[in-house]
């Protein structure tokens, strides 16, 4: 093993002679150099974690060119050999800050964590509340690194008056922390303590007969999705989700039967949803006839995907109805 200085000099000398091996640093005990047979070098750093019975370790600081010279090289290696003394291994450090900058950055494990999730309306508010609120605040920033100031913030960020939205996007959130501690991720939730979003406010009116009369004759005249699942959401009763996801397989004309699947209903159990003559008019809309589709959505756009333009819907409608004449509709919500 050579023992020498380790300089511009004696590297360039190493390297035009093409020696392979190490040349250790008699100054710095620890820092050396590398030369390979294909003429390349690289600066490294030997030592023991725990003792003279521990086994030895190397950590490469980088290659032998710009930025690292031999100079520069010592100067890291100085840097390292002291976290060394401290108790803290360069390995484990470079691995753990690679696992935190790929594994453990938020947006790519917060991709992670909606694999995992079960349930068609739940997956549906953790991907909404993820794309639209949480990626957007947290970005890249590593899992372990996120504080409550910077949970607090997120929600600062939030329109006070979307208080339904502010609860969703909290109890997604908070469940995904819970997951990571579960995994041994983190080791405890930013969120612990914070108290959860107030409850919306329970409604005190609902529409009148003749309010819901508007909104069936108007609401076709919005989008051709939006109209026949607005016109279902009247005649069924059901969720606004299980509307919008509805399968043709889901449905039996005959029967005039509607088989929703545990998957897609908020408590997880099947449910089954008799069709009135309104829903199979709806429906038979739709299908352009009675003989209704053996499989995909119902309520599929152009691109195939779900409907999800509830607003600028709901938006359109509102003004349609307040300019058909009848008295002004007071919002329910």
């Amino acid at each position: 093993m050579a023992t020498g200085k380790v300089t511009k000099r004696s590297v360039d000398a190493l390297l035009d002679a093409s020696i392979a091996g190490f040349l250790w640093d008699d100054d710095l005990k620890g820092f050396g150099v590398r030369i390979l047979s294909s003429s390349a070098a690289s600066y490294i750093i030997q030592y023991r974690m725990g003792g003279r019975e521990a086994r030895t370790r190397r950590y490469t600081i980088g290659s032998h060119g710009s930025p690292w010279t031999p100079m520069t090289a010592r100067t890291e290696a100085a840097r390292l050999l002291m976290l060394v003394a401290q108790g803290t291994d360069p390995v484990a450090a470079e691995q753990q800050r690679r696992r935190e900058a790929v594994d453990l950055a938020f947006s790519n494990y917060a991709d992670h964590f909606a694999k995992f999730c079960k349930g068609a309306g739940w997956i549906t508010l953790v991907q909404r509340s993820l794309r639209l609120h949480i990626k957007p605040a947290l970005r890249d920033k590593p899992l372990p690194a996120i504080t409550r100031v910077d949970v607090v913030a997120l929600f600062d960020n939030m329109p006070i008056a979307q208080v339904a939205n502010r609860r969703n996007v909290f109890a997604v959130l908070r469940r995904l922390f819970r997951w990571a501690v579960s995994r041994g991720d983190i080791e405890r939730s930013p969120m612990e303590g914070m108290e959860t979003p107030p409850p919306v406010k329970p409604r005190d009116r609902w529409l009148s007969d003749q309010e819901i009369s508007r909104v069936w004759l108007h609401a076709p005249d919005c989008h051709r999705c939006f109209g026949p699942i607005v016109r279902l959401l009247i005649a069924t009763g059901q969720r606004r989700e299980e509307v919008t996801s509805l399968l043709w397989e889901e449905l039996n004309r005959r029967e005039r039967l509607w088989q929703l699947p545990g998957d897609r209903t908020k408590n997880g159990e099947p449910n089954q949803v008799p069709l009135n003559d309104l829903a199979i008019s709806v429906l038979d809309d739709v299908a352009k006839g009675d003989k209704w589709p053996k499989h995909w959505r119902v309520f599929a756009t152009s691109s195939g995907g779900a409907f999800t333009a509830y607003d600028k819907g709901k938006k359109k409608l509102d003004k349609l109805i307040a300019a058909d004449g009848g008295d002004p509709v007071v919002d329910c919500c």
